[in-house]
């Protein structure tokens, strides 16, 4: 697997750090988590085709609820 170089302002690190601390994880387990939650959400079309849906039919969902 190569290696990746991520730089890091001070505060940003000291936010990972620490939220890593809360989880049990490390700064590098917490980077992954990241990363993954990115490539994991749906790509810009569906995006667009859901967004758009939901403006067209805001007034039945609004009707619905």
């Amino acid at each position: 697997m190569p290696d990746l170089k991520v730089s890091l302002s001070d505060e940003e690190l000291q936010r990972l750090e620490e939220l890593g601390h809360r989880e049990g994880l490390s700064v590098v387990e917490m980077v992954r988590i990241g990363i993954m939650e990115l490539l994991n959400q749906p790509d810009e079309v569906f995006r667009a085709t859901a967004k758009r849906t939901l403006e067209k039919n805001a007034e039945l969902y609004r009707r619905l609820a």
